[in-house]
């Protein structure tokens, strides 16, 4: 089979929007019922379990059964990764809009991606890292340096647990607003997840939008000047 023809079948789960919509509302990293999958996609109960059987059977989504509940999710970072990317796709070559409003602007600073930062606090992060050489990136590659390492163990990240993970250290992700890389990884979710840890963010209920608090907005723009 040509690898034009598996791009094919992929683009055309990706394609439909109602799917489209579904997917967009899992990259928030939780799971979600079908029922609250039919409202974002704006589509009867019916017609979003076809669209779910299709991502599920096409290794998009994973299912999971809670009591009575079906629970929905991206079946790995890997297809995180890829709407990203595709989002920024979208973002560029896409017609333009109006001037976008507040709640765009909150998505362009900082929101999740799937598990780890992205918006303009996650580009800066990623910028930062790399310039003071915890990061070496060589093209499309992103690696650790003994640096960084010594670095992240110092913030309370448990670096040898991630490198025994068959999950990547440290990726780039290309992010859909600002046009440039964040991290990813492993190392990426570890860094949000001891942000929220330390109370330095929040998550908007319902939404991916991340916002900090105001002690945390200071230690992370010390992280990074420091960094």
């Amino acid at each position: 089979m040509k690898a034009g023809t598996d791009l094919a079948q992929i683009a055309s789960l990706v394609g439909d929007p109602a799917r489209a919509n579904m997917l967009a509302a899992l990259m928030g990293g939780t799971a979600l019922t079908a029922s609250e999958l039919a409202v974002e996609a704006g589509v009867t109960l019916p017609t979003a379990s076809a669209h779910l059987s299709r991502l599920t059977e096409g290794g998009l989504l994973r299912m999971a059964r809670q009591g009575r509940h079906r629970y929905y999710a991206l079946s790995d970072h890997q297809v995180a990764g890829m709407l990203e990317s595709i989002m920024g796709v979208a973002a560029a070559l896409g017609p333009r809009k109006v001037l976008p409003g507040p709640r765009d602007t909150a998505m362009r600073e900082a929101r999740i991606c799937y598990d780890h930062l992205a918006g303009e606090a996650g580009v800066a992060m990623f910028d930062a890292f790399a310039g003071r050489g915890f990061l070496t990136i060589d093209g499309g590659d992103v690696s650790l340096t003994e640096k960084g390492a010594g670095f992240f163990c110092d913030f309370g990240l448990d670096i040898e647990a991630m490198r025994r993970k068959r999950r990547p250290m440290c990726r780039s992700c290309l992010d859909w607003s600002v046009r440039r890389s964040h991290l990813a990884g492993s190392l990426g979710a570890g860094m949000l997840d001891r942000f929220i840890a330390l109370n330095w963010v929040r998550r908007k209920k319902d939404s991916r939008i991340i916002r900090f608090t105001p002690p945390g907005r200071t230690a992370f723009d010390k992280l990074l000047r420091e960094a």
